[in-house]
């Protein structure tokens, strides 16, 4: 099938234009995309903000997704210019995990399990003129809050600690590191009334993320000392 520019890439898929209304997201690692649209599809009929599933484009494959073009920054973006404060990121990214813990679980029998995208951080965040849009939903899955909420809150303080983090130069090193440390502090101050995040969610969120393929060796030596950034950082009992 015939794409257009290629508007981006991640760690795991490539993002082209399609046209004005549409973007073509492929992967690279994955054979199918069903469980992934299933859970998108799912959690929009909740009013959960994610981008419209678009009809299938001749010669898709089936790594293909056809999704919503978003115009706007990523919140990461917003945070990096100041458009954004750092309490009000942390604001809506426990809003965010909030609303998505909300929805019911669609194939579990668990009613304590919920939905949850395992990856809810500033660059997966589309900051809309309609309003914050959550994408890449291929981590989606069902089970405890306290682990989607770990999840998140190690993504920023592993990523405030990463040596290796595109910021060539040391001043934007610590602003970096004060920016995501105050967003990590507003978030967990915000998700404290809702259970927060303990020591056994960290620990098995840092496994996971010790695990991913993905991750490189610096972010996963990184790990143990983000784990101690999120308790440092989450609010006194």
């Amino acid at each position: 099938m015939h794409t257009g520019q290629l508007l981006g890439s991640g760690r795991t898929a490539d993002v082209y234009e399609l046209d004005g209304s549409w973007v073509l997201r492929r992967y690279r690692d994955r054979s199918d995309t069903t469980e992934e649209l299933a859970v998108m599809s799912y959690v929009r009929a909740f009013g959960y903000p994610v981008p419209r599933i678009g009809p299938p484009a001749g010669g898709a494959r089936p790594t293909d997704l056809v999704l919503q073009r978003l115009t706007g920054p990523t919140m990461a973006e917003a945070l990096r210019a100041g458009a954004l404060g750092a309490a009000e990121g942390g604001v809506l990214l426990a809003r965010l995990l909030r609303e998505l813990h909300a929805i019911p679980p669609r194939v579990s029998a668990d009613p304590q399990d919920c939905i949850l995208h395992l990856d809810l951080h500033p660059e997966n965040v589309m900051l809309t003129d309609r309003g914050p849009v959550v994408i890449d939903w291929s981590t989606a899955t069902e089970g405890p809050p306290g682990l989607d909420r770990a999840m998140s809150a190690l993504t920023l303080a592993r990523v405030a600690l990463d040596p290796e983090f595109p910021a060539p130069e040391a001043e934007a090193r610590t602003l970096l590191t004060s920016l995501l440390t105050s967003v990590l502090t507003s978030l967990l101050a915000e998700l404290a009334d809702d259970g927060g995040t303990d020591a056994d969610d960290l620990a098995r969120a840092r496994d996971r993320q010790r695990e991913s393929p993905f991750l490189t060796a610096p972010e996963r030596g990184c790990l143990d000392a983000a784990v101690e950034m999120v308790l440092d950082c989450a609010p006194s009992p």
